[in-house]
């Protein structure tokens, strides 16, 4: 017989309380090394990115080493960095992008500020985006994708490029999330035409704000050097062939982060490794604890190899019962719910970006959506992804933090063994 639910009076299942930590793995292993780095630039009084023994420079080109890429360029946030990649691919006015409807706004905002226009594509169980939509969203004006790794785990990447390859799209990956993720044995990000990072607080890695776009293909890399900063080809002068640029120097925004960001940036990245094994280790105790399924399924993980183990999802087999299961699981001691729910929001769902489903720009004359070399009619609606929002309003999802132990992740999944036990 199933255990008496917490919920209907039993013993909570959890009895060590589950850690819980603000931010991002990142922020929290910050310590001296992080303090001595930035306190060392200050003392300096050495700032700006250009000098000749530069922390932005180093962490760039540590961080292509890393990622075993060829170029790589800091930027002020990942949101910068998917705006850089997007003009480095030559992504502008008149140009469909697909990203998927789970992602944070950033991601169209970028494709916005690209001036192009997003269109929105349905998620699958995997909680990335989905190959059969993205291509049935495909226009004769379609010339990139956005894979987006949510939550540290890879996208149905292979899927996804030959999708790409087939109809000739340029890919960004967006890696914000899935900083150190691997796909079939290479980092995420190296296998489209350019990869992005974000360096926020809340994620893998962190120097507060910053983003890194990196690419093999220089001239995706010297055009998004030129969309970071209208100075770089004054900059760039001295690094770049005698006989000139690879495309004409063009102004943009300025993107450019500081040596504060750099010097942060190349301490966190050398504690990658060691946030990975730790957040590895806990999400296989949690799975090797789960019992065997009644009335969910795992979130789909293409790779679980390359899967970086900052979450686990479980979807539920409908929404009413997802919603049992959350409060039977929060009585437990695992305190959850859905993805999509009044009590529990989670912000990286397609419904939430208000500026980019009314079509608001900064002045009438600037929408993406008017623009003269502009074709298409996209119309939006809170309610157009409906299968999206089905798995969202289904999906329970679980992070692990640094500051968790083993027993803890099993303790987890013993509170999901118990009430799947008595609701499944």
């Amino acid at each position: 017989m199933a255990e008496r639910l917490a919920i209907e009076g039993g013993a909570p299942a959890i009895t060590d309380p589950i850690p819980a930590q603000g931010g991002g793995p990142g922020a929290n292993v910050i310590d001296e090394q992080e303090i001595a780095a930035v306190t060392e630039m200050l003392r300096k009084r050495q700032l700006f990115r250009f000098n000749p023994e530069s922390k932005v420079r180093t962490f760039e080109r540590n961080a292509c080493a890393r990622i075993g890429v060829r170029h790589a360029l800091m930027v002020n946030s990942g949101t910068s960095a998917l705006i850089c990649g997007l003009i480095g691919l030559g992504i502008g006015p008149g140009d469909e992008v697909i990203v998927p409807g789970y992602t944070y706004i950033a991601t169209a905002a970028a494709v916005v500020a690209a001036g192009a226009v997003p269109v929105i594509a349905e998620i699958d169980d995997s909680l990335g985006m989905s190959p059969e939509d993205c291509e049935a969203k495909i226009t004769p004006r379609t010339k990139a994708i956005i894979p987006v790794h949510m939550q540290g785990v890879p996208a149905r990447l292979e899927a996804l490029l030959d999708v790409a390859r087939r109809h000739h799209l340029k890919v960004l990956e967006d890696c914000a999330q899935c900083l150190g993720g691997e796909y079939k044995g290479r980092m995420t990000g190296s296998w489209g035409d350019a990869g992005a990072w974000s360096l926020n607080y809340f994620k893998i890695l962190t120097c507060g704000e910053g983003g890194l776009i990196f690419s093999d293909d220089y001239v995706v890399y010297e055009r998004a050097c030129f969309a970071s900063d209208p100075a770089m080809p004054m900059w760039m002068r001295e690094t770049i062939a005698t006989e000139g640029w690879e495309t004409k120097p063009f102004s943009a925004q300025c993107y450019r982060p500081s040596e504060l960001l750099g010097a942060m940036a190349c301490v966190q990245l050398g504690k990658l490794d060691a946030i990975l094994a730790h957040t590895r280790a806990l999400k296989r105790a949690f799975l090797c604890a789960l019992e065997e399924p009644k009335g969910y399924r795992l979130q789909h993980v293409d790779d679980p190899a390359g899967d970086c183990g900052i979450s686990g999802t479980i979807l539920i087999q409908d929404p009413a019962m997802a919603q049992r299961y959350g409060e039977a699981l929060s009585a437990e001691g695992l305190h959850c719910g859905t993805a999509h729910n009044d009590g529990f929001p989670d912000r990286h769902i397609y419904r939430y970006w208000d500026s980019i489903l009314d079509k608001n720009a900064h002045h009438p004359s600037a929408s993406v959506w008017s623009h003269a070399a502009y074709e298409g009619e996209i119309v939006y609606s809170r309610e157009m992804c409906p299968r999206t929002m089905d798995i969202l309003n289904r999906a329970i999802r679980f992070g692990f933090n640094m500051a968790m132990t083993e027993e803890h992740a099993k303790q987890m999944a013993k509170a999901i063994n118990k009430v799947d036990a008595a609701l499944g």
